[in-house]
């Protein structure tokens, strides 16, 4: 009985082992697992420009959002995969923005207050690289 213990074990370590060890990541097309929930709650009316980022710089974004209720955003990835964290640095006045990676993009959604109509603005801080991005609002009807 011990031997056969012992051989039990010599013969489950290395199989032991190997679940424990680091495991590469995932290869594929995603990076981030794409939920239901990301998918829905868009608002009718979005258009949203794509800026251009660069390490330690900042650019410029504008969102054109109707209020109805949902959420416009802007797409951001670095090298093919979403950025680590995002920092809102300048709040909206009017709205409330929301930064979540979303399969291989960092997506940063602005979700103006109800009822409201006019202009607003906010900026985001992106980690790593630490580019910046101004975004400018226009909320319509």
């Amino acid at each position: 009985r011990v031997a056969f213990g012992l051989r039990c074990c010599l013969l489950a370590a290395p199989l032991l082992l190997q679940a424990c060890a680091e495991k590469p990541p995932p290869q594929g097309p995603l990076a981030t697992p794409v939920f239901h929930a990301d998918l829905v709650g868009g608002a009718r009316q979005c258009s949203a420009s794509t800026p251009v980022l660069k390490s330690g710089r900042q650019a410029s974004a504008t969102i054109k959002v109707g209020n109805d209720g949902g959420w416009c955003a802007i797409h951001v990835r670095q090298d093919g995969k979403p950025y680590a964290a995002g920092l809102l640095t300048q709040q909206p006045r009017h709205g409330k923005v929301f930064i979540h990676p979303v399969g291989n993009d960092t997506r940063i959604d602005y979700t103006p207050a109800p009822g409201y109509v006019g202009a607003d603005s906010f900026a985001v801080q992106l980690i790593p690289g630490n580019p910046t991005i101004r975004v400018a609002v226009t909320v319509t009807r």
